[in-house]
C-alpha cells in the first residue's frame, strides 16, 4: 500500500501582509531546528516553532516592510556579546532588510535589536508618498563561520558588513536612533566591502563554503563575486599593519541570464558546480560555472514549470534540498514541485496552496518544508486568502534523487 502523503499544517498567528522570506534558524545541537522565521510586509519579524505548531515572538522592526532576511551562523558575535566573553549563538539571531534601507540584527534570546547598518539612499529613487529618498535592502545572506552579513539592494550596491561592529538598540538606543525630534538619526557602520551592481538586486546567495556570490539584478544579469578571506595571508598583517581590510571581493563574471524575462529567484547548488535560476515566466534555468573557473562537464538547460493550461505563473522561489541536492520550486500557481536538477526529472508535487507560493525552507535535515502561501500580485491587485505559513513533513521518495538508467 502507497505511503499516505503527509498534510500541510498551518501555523498560528501569521503575518498580515505579504510574506517575503523563510528560514529555518541553525541548531546548535545535531538534530534540526524547529525555530521557523518569516519576514513580511507589515514589517515584522516572526519566529514560529514547527514542532510545537505555536507562534514564539513577533518583533516589530521599525524598517517599514521587511523585504529579506538571513540567519547568524553559531560563531557570530556582536560587540556585545564578545565583550563579556560570550557567544551569541547562531541559533537565535536573524537579520533583516528593511525598505528603508536599515539591516538590522534581532538576538531571539535577549529580544535586543541591533544596527548593522544602511544603504546609502540613491537620488534617483524617491518615494513618492512620503516625500523622502528611499533604497530598499532586497537580498541579505550570511557567510558562514564569519562575522560577515552580505546585504544587496535596489541602489544598485552590494555590501559586506561586520556585524561585531554595531551596538544594541535598547532604551537609550532607540532615543538616539531616534533623536529628540522623533527622527532617525542613528548612526550606521560603514561596510568592510562594496561593489556596484548592474541594476536592482532581485535575488542572492551565497555558496555553503563562503567563498562565492551569486546576485540578480534587473536586466537580467547574473554577478559572480568571489570571497577572499584576507585575515592570513595578507603581506600586511605579515608586516604587522592594520590598514587591510579582512575580506575582498572580485567580480568574478557578469553575465545574461539564459532565461529572457525578469529573474526572480537564484540559488547555488549544494556543491557550487552551478546554479538555478527561476523566472516570471514559469521557467527554471540551470547553469554551469566553467566559465569562472568551475568546471562541471555539463551543459546548461532550462524547463517550463508552473504553468495551468495556457495560464504561466512565475516561480517565485527555489530551495535546495540539505541531504539530496534536489531541489523545489513554489509558483504563483500554489503548487510546490520537487526536482532532480541532475538528471533532469520531475519528482512530486507535494502541495497546493490557496494562492501563490511566495517561499519556501527546508529545515537543516530535510525532513519538513515551510512554506509561505502569499498572494504575489501577479495578477494585479484583487481579493485573495489571506497570508499562511504552511509546515509538512518530506517523504524520502519526494527528494531523493532518480536512479540512473
Amino acid at each position: 500500500m502507497a505511503q499516505p502523503l503527509p498534510e500541510p499544517k498551518s501555523l498560528p498567528s501569521p503575518p498580515n501582509d505579504g510574506i517575503t522570506s523563510l528560514q529555518y534558524l541553525p541548531s546548535s545541537s545535531s538534530s534540526s531546528s524547529s525555530l521557523l522565521a518569516s519576514t513580511s510586509w507589515d514589517g515584522a519579524l516572526r519566529i514560529h516553532d514547527t514542532i510545537a505548531k505555536s507562534h514564539v515572538v513577533t518583533q516589530t522592526m521599525d524598517s517599514g516592510p521587511l523585504l529579506c532576511m538571513a540567519v547568524g551562523t553559531t560563531t557570530t558575535t556582536t560587540s556585545s556579546s564578545s565583550s563579556s566573553g560570550e557567544s551569541s549563538g547562531g541559533g537565535g539571531v536573524v537579520y533583516t532588510g528593511g525598505i528603508d534601507g536599515s539591516i538590522k540584527r534581532y538576538d531571539i534570546a535577549t529580544s535586543t535589536v541591533t544596527l548593522i547598518g544602511k544603504h546609502s539612499p540613491n537620488i534617483e529613487q524617491a518615494d513618492l508618498v512620503n516625500g523622502k529618498k528611499k533604497v530598499a535592502v532586497s537580498c541579505l545572506c550570511t557567510i558562514q563561520n564569519t562575522n560577515w552579513i552580505v546585504s544587496a539592494g535596489w541602489d544598485k550596491k552590494f555590501h559586506i558588513w561586520d556585524v561585531s561592529k554595531c551596538k544594541n538598540i535598547d532604551s537609550e538606543g532607540d532615543a538616539e536612533e531616534n533623536g529628540k525630534d522623533g527622527k532617525n538619526t542613528a548612526t550606521a557602520a560603514q561596510p568592510v566591502a562594496t561593489m556596484d551592481l548592474p541594476g536592482k538586486a532581485f535575488s542572492m546567495d551565497v555558496s555553503l563554503d563562503g567563498t562565492k556570490i551569486v546576485v540578480a539584478t534587473s536586466g537580467r544579469r547574473n554577478c559572480f563575486f568571489d570571497i577572499i578571506h584576507q585575515s592570513n595571508q595578507t603581506q600586511e598583517e605579515k608586516d604587522g599593519s592594520t590598514s587591510s581590510s579582512p575580506i575582498e571581493v572580485k567580480l568574478l563574471s557578469d553575465r545574461e541570464s539564459s532565461l529572457k524575462y525578469q529573474t526572480r529567484c537564484v540559488k547555488f547548488f549544494p556543491d557550487t558546480k552551478g546554479i538555478a535560476v527561476g523566472s516570471i515566466e514559469g521557467r527554471v534555468a540551470i547553469e554551469y560555472l566553467d566559465d569562472i573557473g568551475i568546471s562541471s562537464g555539463k551543459k546548461k538547460y532550462a524547463f517550463k514549470c508552473h504553468r495551468v493550461n495556457d495560464t504561466i505563473y512565475p516561480v517565485n522561489d527555489i530551495a535546495f534540498h540539505p541531504v539530496h541536492g534536489t531541489f523545489a520550486t513554489g509558483g504563483a500557481d500554489g503548487t510546490v514541485i520537487t526536482w532532480d536538477g541532475n538528471h533532469k526529472k520531475k519528482l512530486s508535487s507535494i502541495a497546493k496552496c490557496p494562492t501563490s507560493v511566495a517561499c519556501l525552507a527546508f529545515n537543516g535535515v530535510g525532513s519538513e518544508i515551510a512554506i509561505a502561501s502569499s498572494y504575489t500580485y501577479e495578477e494585479g491587485e484583487r481579493d485573495h486568502p489571506r497570508e499562511e505559513i504552511y509546515v509538512r513533513d518530506v517523504l524520502e521518495g519526494e527528494v531523493r534523487p532518480k536512479a540512473k538508467k
